[in-house]
């Protein structure tokens, strides 16, 4: 199993935990548990201008605030009780040799070509900016506040010469001047055949994974950059090409491997990588992400695999996710906006979030997450429905039996039901996971102590039914 790769810069919000490391979490967990060999890998992705930026704010060499982010998140997650069994560094050497290894694959494979491109270079803030830091107006949808590389809006790709009324993301500074600049290009138009040849080959994929991916494809699968003029990433093994680095969304999905390399560097003799990774047939392969991560592992990740020519594992299901939105916007890194994981353990336990946030999950559609929806969740479904039940069964055996679970006798029709309950919850709980479906899992689970409160209560009504014959006790 592998979660989308969360960026350094700063805590993330419960957006980010629903929307992959969670489902992921709570998959990995039920798949120990039926008896399968699991590994769960993630990693912080710590490469590209915003990780720069942020160093610079905080007074700190990158590399430093990065090996400082990553030590907080890594706590954070643990406090979550995300079970991961490595969560890595996409800056870590491994990761380095093995971007720089497909990159060669590919290049020698007649895939990789350099050109000569119009950068955007910035004179306020005096250096080149990478897409994602170039704002403007979507020219498809309209959206104001599209990056250069992605709408977030249409998730259309772009170019940041392609948006309207462009500005520094840095500055908000208009004075951008467009220079001439060599970059490599993936070419994925070479590879579109056997990518649509292969999503076609994927079986049970959401409906929304396979719409973003078959949207690229159907538009148009065009050439990728995968080179930045940055000092801060996996620096280019080539000739010309010494100030300039890969780009992030080349070598971060390469780190889902290299942090698995990371993890038998622990324990060489113990562990074995490849065995996961290389020519590993009797391997099942899940991602989880959010829907804006779609396009880069359904179509970008698989074509640097499938362009290398070499044997590695390709993802066998990509469980996509809506987006989880704050009071009707949009959670929000950048700005601030929403509720964050540390902040979010101040104020409640990590079950409380984790229960609402997984019940909540928005796979067929956006959700809204709001205090009030919060609190009637919780206390609806875990104090009243679970902890009720709970609490009366254990006064009950406290009253009844001195506190002590008798071994019982011959179930009564009610019981019989209530077992017939029980076993439904587990088949269906099984059935669900076993095809990634998380969307109903949660209802058969909330029906249980449902039908054990009626069970409970048939049976004092049965008891005190007893006593009235009996004369009481």
């Amino acid at each position: 199993m592998t979660s989308a790769l969360p960026y350094i810069n700063g805590i993330k919000h419960l957006g980010n935990l629903v929307g992959s490391m969670l489902p992921a979490d709570i998959y990995s967990r039920f798949q120990r548990q039926r008896g399968h060999e699991v590994l769960y890998i993630c990693a912080t992705d710590e490469h590209g201008t915003p990780a720069e930026l942020a160093a610079l704010e905080a007074g700190l060499e990158v590399g430093e605030f990065c090996r400082q982010q990553h030590q907080i998140q890594a706590d954070i997650y643990r406090r979550f009780a995300l079970s991961f069994d490595y969560f890595g560094r996409s800056s870590s050497p491994q990761n380095k040799e093995l971007t720089q290894h497909f990159c060669r694959q590919l290049d020698e494979n007649g895939l990789i070509e350099e050109r000569v491109t119009q950068q955007v270079f910035s004179q306020a803030d005096g250096r080149f900016l990478p897409d994602r830091y170039i704002i403007g107006t979507c020219p498809h949808c309209g959206y104001e506040a599209a990056r250069g590389d992605q709408c977030e809006n249409c998730t259309r790709v772009l170019d940041p010469t392609d948006l309207i009324d462009s500005r520094s993301a840095v500055s908000d500074s208009t004075d951008l001047e467009v220079v001439e600049t060599s970059h490599l290009f993936l070419l994925q138009s070479k590879l579109a055949d056997r990518l649509a040849k292969w999503i076609d080959s994927r079986q049970g994929w959401p409906v929304l994974v396979t719409s973003i991916a078959r949207k690229w494809l159907n538009e148009g699968l065009h050439d990728r950059g995968i080179t930045r003029d940055l000092s801060w990433g996996v620096p280019v093994d080539r000739p010309g090409f010494e100030n300039k680095v890969f780009y992030v969304w080349f070598d971060a999905p390469i780190e889902y491997i290299a942090a698995t390399q990371e993890w038998v560097d622990e324990a060489p003799t113990e562990r074995d990588w490849k065995s996961w990774w290389f020519e590993a047939d009797d391997v099942r392969y899940v991602q989880f992400m959010a829907k804006d991560n779609i396009p880069f592992h359904t179509i970008s990740f698989p074509g640097t695999i499938l362009g290398s020519g070499e044997p590695w594992k390709l993802v066998d299901f990509v469980k996509g996710f809506n987006w989880l939105n704050y009071y009707g916007g949009k959670f929000s890194t950048s700005s601030k906006r929403g509720v964050f994981m540390d902040r979010a353990l101040e104020k409640f336990p990590a079950d409380y979030w984790r229960y609402w946030l997984i019940a909540n999950a928005p796979e067929s559609d956006d959700t809204v997450f709001t205090f009030e929806f919060f609190a009637n969740g919780i206390n609806k479904d875990l104090a009243d429905t679970f902890g009720n039940f709970v609490n009366r069964c254990l006064k009950f055996a406290q009253g009844r039996f001195d506190g002590v679970v008798p071994a019982g006798g011959a179930p009564g029709e009610e019981a019989l039901r209530l077992g017939d309950v029980g076993q439904r919850v587990g088949v269906e709980v099984v059935g669900a996971q076993s095809v990634e479906r998380d969307e109903d899992d949660v209802r058969p689970i909330r029906a249980r102590p449902s039908a054990g409160e009626r069970q409970r209560g048939e049976d004092e009504r049965r008891q005190g039914r007893e006593r009235a014959v009996h004369g009481g006790f």
